[in-house]
């Protein structure tokens, strides 16, 4: 729907000491997150690697009440969103990108 198309997408499912390890080799970042994307697309085919941290994603599943399974699946649509090209760095970007979120969402939840 963005006008891309799909290559190899790993999903990696770890905990935040592991994902805090990663944020720091790769990234200089010395705090946890829910999720950590490398992009390796090209030529408008998406491929990459998404860890993503099941502890962060629990706590903010629990923090903002919505299912465990709701919070899962919006990470890793986060994830895929930076790969096709959004970014989350100023206001007006994480509002774009939260809409996608939920606008995405949605119509995943609908299929299943």
């Amino acid at each position: 729907m963005e006008g891309f198309s799909c290559g190899d997408i790993n999903f990696i499912f770890c905990n935040d000491e592991y994902l805090l390890k990663i944020n720091k080799e790769f990234l200089n970042h010395d705090y946890y997150t829910d999720i950590i994307t490398f992009d390796y697309s090209e030529n408008k085919i998406i491929s990459g690697d998404l860890f993503l941290s099941l502890d962060r994603i629990r706590e903010n599943a629990n923090f903002f009440k919505i299912p465990l399974l709701d919070e899962i699946l919006r990470v890793m649509i986060h994830g895929i969103l930076h790969l096709v090209g959004y970014n989350d760095k100023n206001r007006n970007e994480r509002k774009l990108m939260k809409e996608k979120e939920n606008y995405y969402l949605e119509i995943f939840k609908q299929k299943i």
